[in-house]
């Protein structure tokens, strides 16, 4: 049976988020698994994929470095960065990450950079490298509210996103992309946010199509604009 592993990152707090998704979400699916397979033609039958969770401190110059160190102690195949929108009212898979760091809000370190690049030699932006229209579908199977972000902002989350297409623009197979979750809030309220459980599913959701994509690629699975 083959061998994958997965890197799923996620910031290790917010100020004034009591259950921070970003956390609960990739801790839960490395502890439950990612479920069975729906059939024997399904690539996840024969696979055996190992989660590896890391927290990531809300920093420019620290969250980078984080993911990093794991991702060179792991080898992973795969790699899910994950954050928090608290304007989302779904899960929102980040198209793209820019070069580009620019906030009036402070990081953990009380960092504000002000349209600064990420990389001065690197390229303005990049496209995720997760199959955004599987992902979707499988949403929509499980009647996860969702949508696509044009990007992930200028805050840290772009910064740890950029950093991470960059790095995988180097390697000659590794899968990255970027999901943040909304807050965490009651079924069908009208307030932002959705459930912790259906967060965890999203998160499964993304993670199961990301590894078929992996050992059986297919440019139906692949969604940008």
């Amino acid at each position: 049976m083959r061998e994958l592993n997965v890197v799923i990152s996620g910031f290790d707090h917010y100020d004034g988020v009591d259950v921070n998704p970003a956390i609960e979400v990739p801790k839960a699916i490395a502890e439950q698994g990612l479920g069975p397979a729906s059939g024997p033609d399904d690539p996840l039958d024969q696979v055996e994929v190992t989660i590896h969770v890391v927290s990531i401190p809300v920093s420019f110059a620290k969250a980078w470095p984080t993911l990093k160190e794991t991702i060179e102690a792991t080898r992973p195949d795969i790699v899910v960065a994950t954050g928090l929108k608290h304007s989302a009212r779904g899960v929102m898979l980040e198209r793209c990450a820019t070069n580009l760091m620019d906030t009036a809000k402070p990081d953990a370190d009380n960092v504000t950079p002000r349209r600064e690049p990420i990389d001065p030699d690197g390229p303005a932006a990049y496209w995720t490298r997760l199959p955004l229209r599987s992902i979707l579908n499988d949403f929509a199977d499980d009647s996860i509210p969702a949508t696509l972000s044009s990007d992930a902002g200028t805050f840290v989350c772009n910064s740890l996103f950029y950093n991470l297409l960059n790095w995988t623009a180097t390697q000659e197979r590794v899968l990255g992309g970027f999901v943040s979750f909304p807050l965490v809030g009651p079924a069908h309220s009208s307030q932002n946010g959705l459930p912790l459980e259906q967060q965890i599913a999203a998160g499964r959701d993304v993670v199961r199509e990301a590894v078929r994509y992996y050992l059986k690629p297919s440019s139906s699975d692949i969604l940008i604009a």
